[in-house]
């Protein structure tokens, strides 16, 4: 028997707790991996308090994301003592995740974790990070240079906001931060981030046009957030757009699309293939600076998880919560 968060739901009840349950109880999955390091990410909350259905089938252990060592493998690319991280893939939704001491999964879902980075440094980046690194790679694609002007990037003292700035400082942006929080500036600042924008700016009625003031944006928010964010952008400028922290709606115009001849780039983290996947985790192994990003970082023990849950629907998280299941594993 061993640790874990389960979610479970009685006629219209759904509840979370910490028990035990044992490894007969795993679903199935040709990879066994004893997990170091989980994280406590949005969707994560979500699932946890009910807020949202995210979860699909019960009962269910939450956590999208883990990073940990190769205990049993029938799959080819894997064996016993390998490191790996998984990410997505509907982990933590219809597929038992993270928040245990193990999993078993499909090899197919895994990355080798490269070498420069370490199991709990995997999950300082998790899939915040691997996902905002998604977000810069479709800026570069687009043709986003630091010559063109500034990058904003919404949710900024957020997981994906955090490392996204420290992503795009590092490759030479200037990073605009948008948050609505004054409090967390020297934080921002120093992830790199050279202005400081309060999301009101982005709140209200969205205008068709605004003046042109950003070349591209990392946006988390969605809405009329995004909406305005679009109005905003310069001529020939992506949006990358990975969350809907404020809503699904998306209550824009056309007009920057056909005046201004911008692009929403959707970023998906969940069912990204598995090349692109590695090609992510490559570039954040030689581009993010792992000592930087310890400032993101906090840790929360895993009795701990279900408490710390609604803080982030209450916009009380900054940068990246990581949970040590196992952390002596390395």
């Amino acid at each position: 028997m061993f640790d874990a968060i389960l979610i479970e739901k009685t006629d219209d009840t759904q509840s979370a707790s910490q028990t035990q349950v044992s490894p007969e109880q795993l679903p199935e999955g040709d990879v066994l991996v004893e997990i170091a390091y989980s994280t406590l990410n949005y969707k994560d909350a979500l699932a946890i308090t009910g807020k949202a259905p995210v979860v699909r089938s019960f009962p269910m252990v939450p956590g999208i994301d883990f990073s940990g060592i190769v205990r049993e493998s029938e799959h080819p690319d894997y064996k016993p003592g390998d490191k790996v991280v998984l990410n997505g893939w509907g982990v933590g939704e219809t597929h038992w995740g993270g928040l245990a001491r193990q999993a078993r999964v499909k090899g197919d879902w895994l990355v080798p974790l490269p070498e420069g980075i370490s199991l709990r440094q995997a999950m300082v980046i998790g899939t915040a990070g691997y996902t905002a690194m998604l977000c810069v790679m479709a800026l570069a694609r687009n043709g986003v240079t630091p010559d063109q002007g500034e990058i904003a990037v919404t949710g900024a003292a957020g997981g994906v906001g955090s490392v996204a700035i420290a992503l795009l400082a590092a490759r030479g942006y200037t990073v605009s931060a948008v948050t609505g929080r004054a409090d967390e500036a020297e934080y921002l600042k120093g992830l790199g981030a050279t202005n400081i924008v309060d999301r009101a700016e982005l709140a209200g009625k969205p205008r068709p046009l605004n003046k042109e003031r950003w070349a591209g944006a990392v946006d988390v928010a969605g809405s009329t957030p995004l909406a305005n964010l679009l109005s905003m952008i310069r001529y020939g400028g992506t949006v990358a757009a990975c969350g809907l922290a404020a809503g699904m709606d998306l209550p824009a115009s056309v007009a920057p699309f056909i005046l201004r001849g911008i692009t929403l780039a959707g970023v998906d983290s969940v069912m990204c293939p598995q090349q692109t996947r590695r090609e992510a985790w490559r570039l954040l192994e030689a581009e993010l600076d792992l000592d930087r990003l310890e400032a993101m970082a906090v840790e929360v023990p895993m009795e701990k998880v279900i408490e710390t849950a609604p803080k982030f629907l209450d916009g009380q998280i900054r940068g990246r919560v990581i949970v040590p299941v196992a952390p002596e594993l390395g």
